[in-house]
């Protein structure tokens, strides 16, 4: 009887795994899509909100690819990956703030239609990514990391329309500029949420250990 109870609870959570594995490499594709698109579109339009958006979905990509390695792997492999899910999304802070800096001091406005539909799709396929991974009950750490990524994206692509509308009405590229400046900021404080939550559960992970 306790053999067959093992082996049901085994197997669910195998297909619990299997699912979790689906669900992250669904959104890992939809985020590099979305990445190589935003990175074309941002040039032509000469968009550092379009671009600093596509760069946010390449690490959101890194971190569903990390969250990917580390399903049904030990707690402290998750912690881990959670770690590194946190500091990429910093490092993208800082290459934005750069890139913003740099184009201070030179660009030409960006062009505003083109960031607003590129923005209002993104915005669209950030939806979608966040349902798929709120079909994930779960507490575990890189999930967590995953919707927050996925949560501050919706309110850049949200932003970014908003600021591709002030780009047409004052023939000027700084919205555009201090929506780069927004983008760095939420990207920082996303990094620091999720070091804070993979902090946590390190905790509660040598806790159960002793």
């Amino acid at each position: 009887m306790s053999d067959n109870c093992a082996d049901d609870e085994s197997q669910h959570l195998d297909a619990s795994q299997a699912d979790d594995r689906r669900i992250l490499l669904l959104v890992l594709l939809i985020n590099l899509i979305q990445c190589l698109a935003g990175v074309g579109v941002g040039i032509w339009a000469s968009s550092t909100a379009l671009i600093g958006a596509a760069l946010d979905n390449l690490a959101d990509a890194s971190v569903y690819g990390v969250s990917l390695y580390a399903v049904g792997r030990a707690p402290a492999i998750k912690v881990r990956a959670a770690r590194l899910s946190g500091w990429l999304l910093i490092g993208l802070a800082v290459m934005l703030l750069v890139e913003v800096l740099r184009r201070f001091f030179g660009g030409e406005p960006p062009v505003g239609p083109a960031m607003m539909v590129m923005a209002a799709v993104n915005a669209a396929l950030n939806i979608v990514c966040l349902r798929l991974l709120k079909r994930h009950q779960g507490e575990d750490v890189n999930f967590k990391a995953s919707a927050i990524f996925t949560s501050n994206d919706s309110i850049v692509n949200l932003a970014i329309v908003l600021s591709g509308a002030l780009v047409m009405w004052w023939g000027s590229n700084l919205p555009d500029l201090v929506l780069g400046l927004v983008v760095a900021a939420i990207a920082a404080n996303g990094g620091r949420e999720i070091l804070s939550e993979a902090a946590e559960a390190g905790k509660k992970a040598r806790s159960a250990a002793t």
